[in-house]
């Protein structure tokens, strides 16, 4: 079948809130005005953009997996553009991480009868409720709804729909403490979730659930490890990437690490620490989208090594 697309502008709101900080709650926007926009990935897989994280959907013989559903009042919009590419049912729904942005849609695909599968962190941090670490910002307990119905604790775990295989691998203490990403080796594409974004910006790590820029970095060497020149990598947010991209992200969290521990491991306070703007070259090459994003970052990676 060929691609269907449907022309769909991310507005500016939606960069910063997905790289700034960890979407807990839904930003204003005007839902009316979002689109979804499919990519063909090849070997009946595809890319949705909309709002909010990445969708990837692989079509099987009798069924659809899909990876993360974006926020709860694009559902229906969403179910239109997998329609449009098959008529087939979505048997599961993987969520890559908590998120709001990524998990909002839970609801309405489970009254469908998908079945939601994640880490089991996730499905814990769903029906707590959370706290950002760096803003404060409280996300509400999520209704049994919501909840996975489908959990595994670590390593790596396997799907199987209709002949289409998507292998689910834990990394620890990344992004959250409870992120997967997700291979379809028939399709050679991968979708990282929140440990990786495309447009060339910090990536929030959410230490007050678990995040640890060490984890991300683990995140990236695997994603780095699991792809060829070919792969077609899904990022949590921004345009459809390659190996060189993820690459290109992973240089930076290691400096990033390198750079900020040491200010740490000298008992720099975390004030001190920002002060020395210690990526200052990397926020003015534009990987900060403003001055208070390029301070989050390195108060987001001073904050990992307190963990332990």
């Amino acid at each position: 079948m060929k691609t269907s697309v449907t022309a769909g502008l991310f507005v500016a709101a939606s960069l910063a809130f997905a790289t700034l900080a960890p979407a807990q709650a839904q930003p204003l926007i005007d839902w009316d005005k979002i689109q979804i926009k499919t990519i063909d990935l090849g070997n009946k897989t595809y890319m949705l953009e909309g709002q909010g994280g990445n969708i990837t959907i692989a079509v099987g013989t009798d069924g659809i997996i899909m990876v993360d559903g974006q926020f709860a009042p694009l559902s229906d919009k969403i179910k239109a553009a997998i329609r449009a590419i098959s008529p087939l049912p979505v048997k599961n729904l993987i969520n890559t991480h908590f998120h709001g942005d990524h998990t909002g849609g839970n609801e309405n695909f489970a009254k469908e009868g998908v079945t939601v599968v994640a880490h089991d962190n996730i499905r814990v941090r769903l029906a707590a409720g959370t706290v950002n670490g760096l803003t404060g910002a409280k996300a509400n307990a999520r209704p049994p709804e919501a909840l996975p119905k489908q959990t595994y604790f670590g390593g790596s775990f396997t799907i199987e729909v209709g002949g289409r295989k998507a292998i689910l691998t834990h990394v620890a203490n990344a992004h959250t403490d409870g992120d997967t990403w997700v291979y379809f080796p028939n399709a050679n594409v991968l979708a990282t979730g929140d440990n990786f974004n495309n447009f060339k910006r910090y990536q929030a790590i959410d230490f007050g659930n678990g995040g640890d820029v060490r984890g991300m970095i683990r995140a990236n060497a695997a994603f780095l490890n699991a792809s060829n020149a070919a792969t077609k990598i899904v990022p949590g947010h921004g345009p459809l990437a390659t190996r060189a991209d993820v690459a290109e992200f992973h240089t930076m969290l290691v400096t990033s690490q390198l750079r900020i521990e040491k200010l740490f491991n000298e008992g720099k306070t975390e004030a001190e620490v920002v002060a020395l703007r210690p990526m200052k070259d990397y926020d003015e090459a534009k990987w900060a989208l403003s001055e208070a994003a390029g301070v989050a970052h390195t108060r987001n990676v001073y904050n990992s090594f307190k963990r332990f």
